[in-house]
């Protein structure tokens, strides 16, 4: 527990202006490339978890500082390390663009941050930093069988949908100039990367309970 509490406020104030600088060099002093590519992850990390905790009451933070059942500054906890994944294993622009690399970049991000991000609730549960409110909670499993009941396919389907938007962002804006359309980017990107991880969650408890497993179980 103390490792978490310690965690959720260093990782931002220390760790968020390393992954600024590394994501300023990669695109030699680009601002407004670097904010377009780290924001999704912190509006992620606000909203679905923020309406998830608050409305819906599938999940809770055992921490001191909360906003109902929700820590207020879980978007740049969340963000910052998800960015940091994101500028190691994607790396520089690729010399080429082509459907082949949109789904290299997808599945590749996409299995670091289900991977890591299973491996981080499953020992924040365990702590009793997390509680995750669905069925394997409420029967009496344990931390591994309710952390996977939902991380890697949100996740997953998360870090898939963020490494196709950065691909894609950086073919129109940086390979193509395509600075006109940034806008459609930043509104189309969003959405593809708040709703896409959701309906991928919704299928898999449909698939596994025959529900759209939005019901917390207590």
């Amino acid at each position: 527990m103390r490792f978490f509490n310690l965690y959720q406020y260093l990782a931002p104030l220390l760790l968020f202006p390393v992954s600024y600088y590394l994501w300023l060099r990669q695109y030699q002093a680009n601002q407004a490339m670097v904010w377009l590519l780290l924001t999704p992850p912190i509006l992620f990390a606000y909203i679905i978890p923020g309406l998830g905790t608050n409305w819906l009451k599938l999940w809770t933070f055992n921490t001191r500082l909360r906003l109902g059942q929700f820590r207020p500054h879980h978007g740049f906890v969340f963000g910052t390390a998800t960015s940091l994944f994101a500028l190691l294993t994607l790396g520089p622009m690729p010399p080429s663009f082509d459907l082949l690399e949109f789904v290299r970049a997808g599945f590749i991000l996409g299995s670091v941050l289900a991977f890591w991000n299973w491996i981080y609730d499953i020992l924040a549960i365990r702590a009793g930093f997390i509680i995750a409110f669905n069925r394997p909670y409420a029967a009496g499993r344990g931390a591994e069988a309710i952390a996977t009941d939902y991380a890697p396919v949100l996740f997953g389907t998360f870090g898939c949908c963020y490494g196709v938007t950065i691909r894609l962002m950086q073919y129109y804006l940086l390979d193509l100039g395509m600075w006109d359309i940034v806008w459609w980017l930043v509104i189309g990107g969003n959405l593809f990367i708040l709703i896409t991880p959701v309906i991928g969650y919704m299928l898999s408890a449909y698939l596994k309970y025959g529900d759209h497993g939005l019901k917390a179980f207590t």
